[in-house]
């Protein structure tokens, strides 16, 4: 139609308000703290996340990523939450590039080993998929992960993300330039076309 102009997410909307902790079953997703510098150093040890999040964490530098996130939040651009279990962090989800003029955001997340095979990942992701949606009124979330790691593919799955198509060569890891699956979720069921 002509003339229409999708709803944008007022600027303020995120930092108008403190982030939030999420509840999901015996997780609690919380902002980070830098009391959690050692545990984000040993999680950036594994193999496994510096192959796909191509790197690994000084005490300094986790020190620093984590002072990092209230300013993101105030800027509106990046919201990042630890995944906790019983006091733990086991994982992270957040998202960055977010637009609120666009209604848009891409999904980051990684577990633990430990954590990994009990739908942490899923269901952290989820959350805050649900929390955007509800309280901040994005549209539309993507989710992108190298084809080369199909269990972020069964991630995006379980959390509603949608199979969209795949970018050749988007992302890069560890190893060089890597084919990406692209995943997204929407706030509302699609419209007929």
């Amino acid at each position: 139609m002509p003339g229409l102009v999708p709803p944008a997410v007022p600027a303020g909307r995120l930092r108008s308000r403190p982030q939030p902790t999420l509840p999901v079953d015996e997780l609690l997703l919380r902002p980070w703290q830098l009391d959690d510098a050692d545990a984000v150093v040993e999680a950036y040890r594994d193999p496994a996340i510096q192959r796909w999040h191509v790197r690994s964490m000084t005490r300094d530098e986790a020190l620093a990523w984590l002072a990092c996130w209230p300013g993101h939040w105030q800027a509106e651009t990046r919201a990042d939450w630890a995944v906790t279990r019983a006091g733990s962090v086991v994982g992270r989800a957040g998202l960055r590039g977010i637009d609120l003029a666009e209604g848009h955001a891409e999904v980051g997340y990684w577990t633990v080993p430990a954590a990994r095979g009990r739908n942490i990942a899923a269901r952290a992701v989820g959350a805050v998929a649900d929390w955007m949606f509800a309280e901040i009124g994005l549209h539309r979330l993507e989710l992108s992960h190298a084809t080369d790691n199909p269990a972020s593919c069964r991630v995006a799955g379980k959390a509603g993300f949608d199979y969209e198509g795949t970018r050749r060569q988007q992302g890069w890891h560890a190893d060089g330039w890597h084919d990406m699956h692209l995943h997204a979720r929407l706030a509302a069921p699609e419209l007929p076309r």
